[in-house]
């Protein structure tokens, strides 16, 4: 039967989350070498990060000892970039927090600003990437590694921006929380969250910020970290925030997936909606007897009250879409991803596509379950 209406009967997803807990993070101290980063008047960049690095650590580590901590460097050794975030993905971190601390032309500019990957809205954000990118200059092989990136070329930071979008809400709610632990705490400059292309963001697959410190530039905050009262000012407050954004993923872990709540929302556009027809009811389900094995991710985009014909026509113009029932609703999704990281990956991509609040649900063995207990399972 061919109805032409609104799209009244599929209701999509509201207040969901992928948010799956933090297991693991990695902290990564910036430079360290022969890659000494930005200078102060007496102090290099690669001893303030590592220093305030390792406090943090030591944070996390004592007050939740359930949590891995992984450092990409614990004592002044040099790291290419890319093994930085190789260090995070190899050990399926929650959160990745890159320390640094800055540098400018002008020895007045002062303040803490915390950067997450995405393209540049100012030049004073490109100039930031384009010195902490320039470490990639000191690697034989950068052009090799990097698919020939040049870091001093405002053309190549256009290509970094989408890896990591799969992950911005996250990154930009975490930064969010280390910016106002600085200037509430620690009566910091607060320059702001801002986002830039920065290589060694770009490679990780999971949320993902880089945090500068101060300026080594200007000799009064130099002099704030460099001290032991400053660095831990600056360790604790990170920790701070880390706890808050804990604290956020795991109430939001509450609640149970299958109990969400369906809200009807009311499109704006009238599209032609093809139901069913009853008794000639095309096979969405699959043959009797057969079940997907393993952990698959997919992603949920509507739900329905009425069992939909699987065409593009119904899902504006998506194709692949599959149904399952549950709680008395015919609930709709698409892909079939084995890893966290490409399931939001496709989940941005259909949010691109008109299904702002589609969200991502895992099946193990055909049956659904917490995320969090699917990546346990993969991690297994």
């Amino acid at each position: 039967m061919l109805l032409v209406g609104v799209l009244s009967n599929i209701s999509y997803a509201q207040g969901k989350t992928d948010f799956f807990g933090i297991k693991t993070v990695c902290i990564d101290a910036g430079h360290g070498g022969h890659d000494g980063g930005c200078q102060g008047k007496n102090s290099q960049e690669k001893h303030v990060a590592l220093s305030i690095a390792l406090q943090l650590g030591k944070y996390i580590e004592e007050n939740f000892p359930e949590i891995e901590v992984v450092y990409t460097r614990k004592t002044d050794v040099y790291l290419k970039l890319w093994e930085r975030a190789a260090v995070a993905n190899k050990a399926k971190a929650d959160l990745f927090i890159c320390v640094h601390a800055n540098a400018n032309d002008n020895k007045a500019a002062y303040g803490t600003e915390t950067f997450v990957m995405g393209l540049h809205k100012s030049e004073s954000n490109l100039n930031v990437a384009k010195r902490e990118n320039s470490s990639i200059l000191l690697e034989e092989d950068y052009k090799t590694k990097y698919s020939d990136f040049d870091p001093n070329s405002p053309e190549s930071y256009i290509v970094l921006t989408m890896r990591q979008n799969a992950f911005l809400d996250q990154s930009l709610s975490f930064a969010a929380k280390v910016q106002k632990q600085f200037t509430e705490r620690v009566g910091r400059k607060n320059r702001g969250v801002k986002q830039a292309g920065f290589l060694v963001l770009h490679q990780t697959n999971m949320p993902s910020v880089l945090i500068e410190t101060g300026f080594l530039t200007n000799i009064d905050e130099e002099k704030f970290l460099v001290s032991k009262t400053g660095q831990d000012y600056l360790a604790s407050a990170v920790f701070r925030a880390f706890k808050e954004y804990k604290n956020e993923i795991e109430s939001k872990q509450k609640i149970e997936i299958d109990k969400e709540e369906v809200k009807e929302v009311k499109p704006t556009i009238k599209k032609e909606v093809v139901e069913a027809p009853k008794g000639k009811t095309k096979k969405h389900k699959k043959k009797k007897g057969t079940v997907e094995k393993g952990v698959v991710f997919k992603v949920q985009i509507a739900t329905s009250s009425k069992k939909l014909e699987l065409i593009p026509a119904n899902f504006n113009g998506v194709e692949g879409v599959e149904i399952y029932e549950a709680g008395g609703l015919y609930r709709y999704t698409v892909g079939k991803e084995k890893n966290m990281t490409d399931a939001n990956i496709l989940q941005v991509s259909l949010r691109a596509k008109g299904y702002k609040d589609a969200f991502v649900v895992v099946f193990s063995d055909g049956k659904r379950v917490a995320i969090s207990e699917a990546i346990q399972i993969n991690k297994q």
